[in-house]
């Protein structure tokens, strides 16, 4: 890294004092400057600091109403009605760090700890493969002895697996511990998809008051990662927070910070963000009561807010939150959601679910995928999508979000959400999938008024049927 990127390092573009003054500023605000930031929302330009902090601090349940639906049409223009499915699958929950809310952390005893040799990633990956995932999240605790190497082995390891008709995975993300440039460079050329880092809270005090030993107490190593990352060539990068360690209005305000940032220094922000809350965790009592917990309904415009604020931004819902809900924010702006998802090393080989002494938090939306794509297909006529396409044609980064602010990405992405489900239709669902599921494409294709566009992803699907596979736009 640069001298003067190492310099840069030394300071952090989180300006809380803007932060607070703007909430301040925008208390109680009056019915008209609420709709006035809502009139704005509909350009799906996004927002300043200043004007999230207007739809954070409304009171009124009906501007509220308003801010719903207009998330919901943001969602719907750029996206269409299509959800991106994935499976997180833990390699390690062997940490160095003692996070006051995870149950990873290195002072919990209590936990099984457990790091997933070659052969048993290889084990995991292939029966996520025969669920009919296609998209893997590799997630690891923090080990000073694991570098870009190690991670770059088990990403190609990942990718070689191959089971069945069609099991192949075809995009592999990380969420891991911050690395250096050059360790960057490896993931890099391993060929991950996007690199997921949270920082957890915007709020430095509290930051180093819940992080209480290990690399990560180093709030600016922790910021910066996304950068180095970028410096790297990793131009797909993914930020988050976790909801209920601070007051999630200075959470939302840190993360547009970030993502401007990010838009500032290297053309393009955030390629998704994810807004977890604090769920309970063995041996921290602070996940069994957070110093700021969210409630549902809160919870709901912050999730409205976010996509907002970042429109072209992808939304990522974790199973920490139960079906019921789920189902609820999906309606209002989420784009991605993983499904079927374990939280410990070796899970997917273990009939069980939510063992407190083997995983990070406890999973609320414990169903199979297939339980989720049918409730995506039946109840809620979205299109399940395992879409790979942008990430292998070089669709990311600034390309992908120029495509997506011209409103051509979803051109792409909505006939290749039909095409994927429709594997997953013939390679792994049951009947009653099935049958829903084709019902639901027929209906598709018929809303899909170019004729040149309809017939050529009706000739694709019956090359599907005729046995092919990973055909995209």
């Amino acid at each position: 890294m640069s001298q003067a990127a190492l310099k840069k390092e030394q300071f952090s573009f989180i300006d809380e004092f803007r932060i607070m003054s703007e909430l301040a500023e925008a208390e109680q605000p009056d019915k008209k400057r609420v709709e006035d930031v809502l009139e704005k929302a509909k350009d799906k330009k996004g927002l300043t600091t200043l004007e999230t902090a207007v739809l954070l601090q409304n009171t009124d349940r009906e501007l509220d109403e308003a801010m719903f639906q207009i998330a919901r049409r943001i969602k719907q223009e750029i996206y269409g009605n299509r959800i991106v499915l994935f499976a997180p699958l833990y390699v390690s929950n062997e940490c160095g760090n003692s996070c006051s809310y995870c149950g990873f952390a290195a002072r919990n005893k209590e936990l099984h700890r457990k790091t997933l040799n070659v052969e048993e990633i290889r084990e995991e990956v292939e029966i996520l493969q025969e669920q009919g995932h296609k998209r893997v999240l590799l997630v690891y605790g923090e080990r000073s002895d694991f570098d870009g190497r190690h991670y770059a082995k088990d990403v190609e390891t990942v990718y070689s697996v191959r089971s069945g008709k069609s099991g192949k995975i075809r995009r592999v993300n990380v969420n891991l511990a911050p690395l250096t440039v050059a360790d960057f460079r490896l993931l890099k050329e391993a060929g991950i998809g996007t690199y997921q880092c949270f920082q957890e809270t915007y709020h430095r005090a509290t930051y180093h008051r819940v992080h209480l030993s290990g690399r990560k107490k180093d709030f600016l190593w922790r910021l910066y990662a996304l950068h180095r990352a970028q410096e790297a060539g990793i131009d797909d990068v993914a930020m988050g927070a976790l909801f209920g360690l601070f007051d999630y209005k200075f959470e939302v305000l840190g993360l547009l910070m970030h993502a401007q940032q990010l838009e500032k220094d290297f053309g393009v922000g955030p390629h998704t963000i994810s807004f977890p809350r604090i769920e309970p965790a063995l041996g921290s009592a602070m996940s069994y009561s957070p110093p700021s917990q969210v409630d549902d309904y809160n919870f709901k415009k912050v999730v409205a807010i976010l996509r907002i604020m970042t429109p072209y931004t992808g939304l990522i819902l974790t199973t920490r939150e139960d079906p019921e809900f789920r189902r609820e924010l999906l309606k209002i702006g989420v784009s991605q959601m993983s499904a079927g998802s374990r939280t410990y090393p070796g899970a997917y080989r273990d009939s069980r679910s939510n063992l407190p002494d083997k995983q990070q938090f406890t999973v609320g939306d414990t169903r199979s995928l297939d339980e989720v794509i049918y409730d995506l297909a039946s109840n809620l006529s979205y299109i399940p999508s395992f879409c790979t396409a942008c990430y292998r044609l070089g669709r990311t980064g600034d390309v992908f979000m120029g495509l997506a602010k011209g409103a051509f990405i979803n051109k792409c992405c909505h006939p290749n959400a039909i095409l994927t489900f429709k594997e997953y239709l013939t390679d792994y669902a049951p009947d009653r999938t099935k049958n829903v599921g084709e019902s639901l494409i027929s209906g598709e294709l018929a809303t899909i008024e170019e004729e040149s566009r309809r017939v050529a992803i009706d000739a694709r699907l019956r090359r599907i049927d005729e046995g092919e596979r990973d055909l995209y736009f």
